[in-house]
């Protein structure tokens, strides 16, 4: 039934809060004491802390309030399952939020049940600072991979938390394990056991700081300013080294052999290409999407692609290298399974012309992944 979809409300920051930086108060008041995670459950074999059942009935309640759709039974006889564990964010003591979740060691996976932070703590990034923290747990576990069902109020979140529809764990480890929900597909999220997850953002913020501080540096060094360029709005064209500054900055033609691969590659993209056109799978990609036959597409998909603006591409002697061709071929493939679900044909003809695509580069010699 649909209300038995798995839901997430409220774990998106403010607006503009990037991914980078979602949990950094969450970190910081985990560091000065003010909330701590803790993953408890229920057994029925042996006594129970006072305490971990509180906060069990404390999760109950907030799945509740949260998850509207769903029958309070249903939450209760999960959240209170021993076969399932909830990690808890405790904040003056009170469960305010977190992760119920089934594990499956013998299968190589992890259910996430409910996920969801009480309505006045939210907006602050416990929600990603909670699934960082499941993640680094799960990997001491030796279980690698996370599936859920989430439905259309959720997708959008478990995308930022690595979750996707291509489901790469094979089918026979998880097919029997976990029910299917009606209007609501199947996401994993596959975890790097060499990532720490919990400092992920402050390494990736740290990252961004050194980029900028060199670029910084490097505009430092920029002794003198050169005017635009003025050919273009004529329609012409202007060698790299007619550009002014740009031989001084350290710019050096390609030799002739640098020049004939850069042909010789040209000629195979476009028989590849060619060879794309004319496959029966092909048909969703040979013109840029219609908006009229789907509004929201470039609402969603910001970086277009299709096998016409390739040709175009091919022509003017854009593609230089094989990345760049087989990352714009990719684009396309992409888009397309982004956009679509996985029962439509424009997603299985983006998977049989991308299979067949792959193969045709390497039988050139060509593919570099």
């Amino acid at each position: 039934k649909q209300w038995y979809q798995r839901r997430v409300r409220g774990q998106v920051g403010p607006p503009g809060l990037q991914n980078s930086a979602r949990d950094e108060g969450a970190r910081h008041e985990e560091e000065q004491g003010i909330i701590r995670l803790e993953v408890i459950q229920n057994c029925l074999h042996a006594e129970v802390p006072k305490q971990h059942l509180l906060w069990l009935v404390g999760m109950q309640n907030v799945y509740v309030l949260q998850l509207p759709r769903m029958p309070k039974e249903y939450i209760a006889r999960l959240v209170f399952d021993s076969k399932h564990k909830v990690l808890c964010l405790i904040k003056n003591n009170a469960a305010i939020g977190g992760i119920c979740f089934r594990q499956f060691p013998s299968q190589g996976f992890t259910e996430i049940v409910f996920h969801a932070v009480s309505s006045n703590e939210q907006v602050k990034g416990y929600g990603t600072h909670i699934m960082n923290h499941l993640k680094d747990y799960h990997i001491q576990c030796g279980i690698t991979n996370f599936l859920t069902f989430a439905d259309e109020f959720a997708i959008g979140y478990f995308k930022k938390q690595g979750f996707t529809k291509n489901i790469t764990l094979e089918s026979h480890k998880y097919e029997g394990y976990i029910k299917d929900y009606e209007g609501a597909p199947l996401m994993q999220c596959a975890l790097n056991p060499k990532i720490c997850y919990k400092e992920l953002s402050r390494a990736i913020k740290r990252q961004k700081e050194i980029i900028s501080g060199l670029v910084e540096w490097r505009q430092s060094k920029t002794s003198k300013v050169y005017p635009g360029i003025t050919s273009f709005k004529k329609g012409g064209r202007i060698a790299i080294e007619d550009i002014p500054g740009v031989l001084e900055s350290g710019w050096t033609p390609r030799t002739p052999r640098e020049e004939e691969n850069s042909s010789v590659n040209t000629k195979h993209f476009t028989g590849i290409w060619s060879k794309l056109k004319a496959h029966s799978s092909a048909w969703p990609f040979l013109e840029p999407v219609n908006p009229d036959i789907a509004p929201d597409y470039y609402q969603h998909i910001k970086y277009p692609c299709d096998l016409r603006t390739i040709g175009e591409k091919l022509g003017q002697g854009y593609y230089r290298t094989r990345k760049m061709f087989i990352a714009d071929v990719n684009r396309m493939f992409n888009n397309c399974k982004l956009y679509n679900d996985t029962s439509t044909e424009y997603y299985k003809c983006a998977s049989v012309l991308q299979k067949y695509f792959i193969n045709e580069m390497k039988e050139a010699n060509l593919y570099d992944p």
